[in-house]
Formats: C-alpha cells, structure tokens, sequence
C-alpha cells in the first residue's frame, strides 16, 4: 500500500484524526503515517505495543529507528523506558516485546547502505545543547551524509527566525504545542515538510518538545526489495 507517498506534499496528521489499523501479530497496532510498499515498506508509524505482546525474531534487511514514547520496550538485548532512542542498522536481528505495554515511533526501510552503526540514547538523562535562539535547546541522536535528527526543546513563547529546509523535515510533536505561521501542533501530531518549504515556527504559554528529522527526503537510503 502506499500512504502520503507524494514527498512533494506538505502532510500534517493530528492524533484526533488517527485511525489504528491491526499488525499481523495480536496485540501490535500501527498508525500509519507513510508508507511506501506493503508488510515491507519504506514506512513512518507509531506503534502500539499491548501489555505481554510481541513480535517474532526477525531481520530489519533496511534498518529501524525507534524513539519509545511511553512504556517500557524490550527485547533480548535488553528494556528501553519511554525517552530512549534505537537505531537497528541494516541486517540486525531481535524478538521484541512488551512486559507492561508501550508506545513507539518507528521508521523502516530509511537507513542508508553504510549507515551500520547501533544507536542508544537515553533521552532522559542525556545532555541538552543551546540552540540557534534564546529559549531554545537541542539533543542531537544522530547525523548520517546530511541526514540529521534531533530532540528540539523550546521554552514558552519562544520564536524562530524563518528559515529553509533544501532537505525537507520531519516533525513529531512530543510534548507541548508547536506552531508556525499554518497553524499549531499539539502533542502526537506528526508533519512532513517537502525540499525548500520554510516557515518561521514558534511556541505559546505551553512551550513544545519536538523530534526533528532534516535531509531525509530523497535521501539515498538502501533499495526496497522488488
């Protein structure tokens, strides 16, 4: 199947609007967000793991990044509490799980070919960097030929200069309300902004915290099957 598959599109999901559809495992709902393919796509969605659920081993033959969001996710290499951040290079293997239940947002099939790496981060206690404007703060996760993601935390009523994604960029909103000059992002909302849009993004009384992926749209990542 294919879903917002036109990367030349602005796409904005609210959470209100979002509709869980049945994995092939019981217990295991996706909100899918992009997908190109079908059981292997090239795919964006957020997971719902149901308590004492789980997958069966298998091969991410095109790479999984995984930011937990709530709960406690597992598998045989260990538990990762809500804040932590995987990255599953090409070619690596696990059974996941759920002792308590959790909730995930997952990327497949968007690592490229030399991007061999693992990644573990625990957000909650990793260090926090300035950023380009008072009020705000970053948590680089991760940077691959141009590809850059990031935890952006922004302060109450803070404001960004406008600025220019050549890349595109990718947003989940993970806490507060994010907004630009097209509207506001509450929590669990997730935009897709194609090559060379820009906006001038800012934060009300709330503030926001917000993962951030630039240079991913028609990056050069690994093949899907034929």
């Amino acid at each position: 199947m294919n879903l917002n598959n036109d990367f030349k599109l602005r796409v904005v999901q609210h959470a209100a609007d979002a509709v869980w559809t049945p994995s092939p495992l019981p217990g295991v709902d996706r909100r899918m967000l992009d997908r190109v393919g079908d059981e292997v796509a090239r795919a964006t969605s957020i997971v719902r793991y149901s308590a004492g659920s789980r997958f069966d081993e298998h091969v991410h033959h095109g790479g999984e990044e995984i930011l937990v969001l709530d709960g406690v996710f597992s598998d045989e290499h260990g538990d990762y509490p809500a804040g932590t951040y995987l990255r599953n290079p090409p070619g690596t293997r696990h059974a996941p799980f759920s002792r308590e239940g959790c909730t995930l947002f997952v990327k497949l099939w968007q690592f490229a070919a030399n991007d061999l790496k693992p990644v573990r981060i625990a957000t909650s206690t990793a260090a926090w960097r300035p950023g380009l404007v008072r009020g705000l703060s970053v948590m680089p996760l991760h940077e691959h030929d141009g590809v850059s993601t990031a935890l952006v935390r922004w302060a109450p009523d803070t404001q960004f200069n406008m600025h220019m994604h050549p890349g595109g960029e990718e947003i989940l909103v993970l806490e507060g309300v994010f907004r630009d000059e097209d509207g506001s992002y509450p929590a669990s909302t997730w935009l897709r902004n194609p090559r060379w849009s820009r906006h001038t993004p800012f934060t009300g009384t709330e503030g926001a915290l917000i993962y951030v992926k630039v240079g991913a749209i028609d990056a050069p990542f690994m093949a899907l099957p034929v």
